[in-house]
């Protein structure tokens, strides 16, 4: 689903990515757009503060409810996760042609909307969550494996450079 999702977003969607000669403009673009990734991690969070305002334990360092821990692990699965997605998408800027630069805001929302599908789903019950975990994971590690194809065959004497 995501490569189709990320197919028909990049010849559909009207727009194109502005011109960017070099590695560094590229790094400062994908960090632009890497912001817009984080909403769902602050959203998380601003929920996971609320629920343990509001949760029902006499303690409020003491064990959590089921419902503030749902939220609380939701925060911290994303937050590694974006470290990930965000060094792999940095990585990917530097390697792509300018006319494929359009994947970098793609991907950045795939991954807010793929980590909202999975807070939802995780809320539902755990048996519905792989469908967002691998809307964010399959295309972390499609990433991961373009990076690498790019360093070791594309461009070897660059490797450290």
């Amino acid at each position: 689903l995501c490569p189709c999702l990320i197919y028909g977003a990049y010849i559909f969607l009207p727009f194109d990515a502005p011109l960017l000669p070099t590695v560094s403009a590229r790094l400062v673009y994908t960090l632009r757009c890497a912001s817009f990734a984080t909403f769902p991690i602050v959203l998380g969070m601003i929920v996971s503060g609320i629920s343990r305002l509001c949760s029902s334990a006499l303690e409020p360092f003491g064990e959590l409810h089921q419902e503030v821990e749902i939220h609380r692990t939701y925060v911290s699965q994303s937050v590694h996760l974006f470290i990930l997605y965000f060094f792999n998408m940095a990585v990917l800027a530097t390697y792509l042609p300018q006319e494929l630069l359009k994947l970098i805001p793609l991907l950045t929302g795939l991954f807010a909307i793929s980590r909202l599908i999975f807070w939802m789903s995780y809320a539902i019950g755990r048996s519905f969550r792989a469908f967002g975990f691998s809307m964010t994971f399959l295309p972390l590690l499609a990433m991961l494996l373009w990076n690498l194809y790019g360093m070791f065959v594309l461009e070897p004497e660059n490797l450290l450079s």
